[in-house]
């Protein structure tokens, strides 16, 4: 089984008006070996924002990403593109951290007209997490609060995409026996759960099924 651990940072929203964009894309790609998950590999691409090119000073405080990060960056298709062909043919689960990522994700690539139907069997780990360890039904646990009740030290960068999702990737590997993964497709969800707002404090489809059309037209 193939789990790819992705996180997204995205541009600082503060106040209502102003639109958050994915600036930062990150994953690690867990593979069982023997009957044990291991972190195979790991995926970074930083990414040009569309709509407001200009990063604020906000936006680079809180993750550290520079303006001259996204000005060498791809876009958001190109980036894309990039990280379905990193996933790779074989059959996969997506997980992230709390529902917000996925709503991201998807609202951009609907935008931008990029193919969403590589985003199949997503399982929000800080669900399963709080299912685990019956929290109540709205305690969201935190990243940074859930890998030190693992006494799981952090490693890199808080905020920074293949940081986080690596960290988020060793708490996966911890609790892997006892997370349920669950397969869906985009389609079987009544909507997509929450809004990204920053505070300080089965197997069905393969991933290039619906990208042929969108690279064709970015070659045009």
């Amino acid at each position: 089984m193939t789990i790819i651990v992705y996180d997204l940072e995205m541009t600082v929203r503060r106040k209502k008006g102003q639109i958050a964009e994915i600036i930062e894309v990150g994953a690690a790609k867990v593979s069982e070996f023997d009957g044990a998950p291991q972190i195979v590999s790991t995926f970074q691409s930083f990414v040009k924002p569309a709509i407001v090119p200009q990063l604020s000073s906000d936006t680079t405080e809180f993750t550290g990403i520079s303006q001259d990060d996204v000005n060498s960056a791809e876009t958001l298709p190109q980036v894309i593109r990039q990280f379905v062909e990193w996933i790779g043919q074989e059959e996969y689960y997506l997980c992230a951290w709390g529902p917000d990522d996925q709503r991201q994700l998807v609202q951009e690539c609907r935008e931008q007209q990029i193919p969403t139907d590589w985003v199949v069997n997503h399982n929000n780990l800080q669900k399963m997490l709080s299912k685990v360890y019956k929290f109540e039904k709205h305690q969201q646990v935190g990243l940074k609060s859930a890998l030190e009740l693992l006494e799981i030290p952090f490693s890199g960068s808080h905020h920074r995409a293949m940081d986080d999702a690596v960290n988020t990737a060793h708490i996966l590997v911890k609790l892997y026996d006892k997370f349920q993964f669950k397969r869906n497709k985009l389609g079987d969800e009544s909507k997509i759960e929450s809004e990204v707002v920053y505070k300080t404090e089965h197997y069905e489809n393969l991933p290039f099924a619906g990208l042929a059309n969108l690279f064709t037209d970015q070659s045009n």
